[in-house]
C-alpha cells in the first residue's frame, strides 16, 4: 500500500501581491482578508527596509483598506514584492581630478 502524504504550506491565509488602492496608490506587500469595525478590509503588510538596505527588511508597515477603495490586485511571488519595496540605490558620485597634463586640449 501507498501512502501518500500531503503536505500543506503554512501560510495563515497571507497571500503576497501588488494592490492599487484608487487607481493612484501603489502597494506591494502580504495580503489576507480580516474583520475590523464590523466590515471585510484588506490587511496589507509592506516591508520597509532599513538604510542602507540589507537583504531584510527593518520593519513590516500595515494598512487596511475596504473593499471598495480596491482598484486592482495582482498576485504575485515574495521575491517581487521585496524588489518593489526596496529603495533606489542613491545617485553615483563622479569625483573630478584636476590634472591638466593628461588632457589633450
Amino acid at each position: 500500500m501507498n501512502e501518500q502524504v500531503e503536505v500543506k504550506e503554512e501560510t495563515d491565509g497571507w497571500e503576497w501581491a501588488i494592490v492599487e488602492i484608487f487607481g493612484h496608490r501603489h502597494h506591494a506587500g502580504r495580503i489576507r482578508e480580516e474583520e475590523r469595525f464590523g466590515a471585510k478590509m484588506l490587511r496589507i503588510d509592506m516591508p520597509v527596509f532599513g538604510i542602507p538596505p540589507s537583504d531584510e527588511p527593518a520593519r513590516w508597515e500595515t494598512r487596511w483598506y475596504g473593499g471598495s477603495s480596491i482598484f486592482s490586485m495582482s498576485l504575485t511571488d515574495e521575491g517581487t514584492v521585496m524588489r518593489a519595496n526596496r529603495p533606489s540605490p542613491p545617485p553615483a558620485r563622479i569625483s573630478y581630478e584636476d590634472d591638466d597634463d593628461e588632457r589633450p586640449f
